[in-house]
């Protein structure tokens, strides 16, 4: 028989997650490691972790999680989106808790583009005087 398992995708920045939800025990796992070893900071983890503590569900599901592009932090929030997207494809009932929470929108800042004639989008050569 087929196993039970939600998904669901996230963005952020240049960073994209894939996170599928299967009951268990609350494992946690992100490209091959545990949360703790591919994140490391503490703040990056309990970001991870929001979704899962709102919505008080913490140790019904295993969390696996493909997570490429982007820098930590982009991927900690694509994650963290994945993961609220997936909760809302298991158990319908908690929408107006993660909506109400902001887990459900998705963060539209990205990089501004580089500009011609300057180092970076707003940052101009140094000025020299001779």
């Amino acid at each position: 028989m087929a196993q039970v398992q939600f998904y669901g995708t996230g963005r952020r920045k240049n960073a994209v997650a894939r996170v599928y939800l299967v009951p268990g025990e609350g494992k946690l796992v992100i490209n091959n490691q545990e949360l703790s070893d591919y994140f490391g900071r503490k703040t990056l983890e309990m970001i991870v972790n929001q979704p899962l503590e709102i919505t008080g569900v913490t140790g019904r599901f295993n969390i696996l999680c493909k997570v490429h592009g982007g820098g930590t932090s982009g991927q900690a929030g694509a994650v963290k989106l994945g993961i609220a997207r997936a909760l809302l494809q298991a158990d319908p009932n908690l929408r107006p808790l993660l909506k109400k929470s902001g887990f459900l929108t998705r963060d539209p800042r990205m990089k501004e583009r580089r500009k011609y004639g300057l180092k970076k989008a707003r940052r101009a050569p140094q000025f020299s005087k001779r």
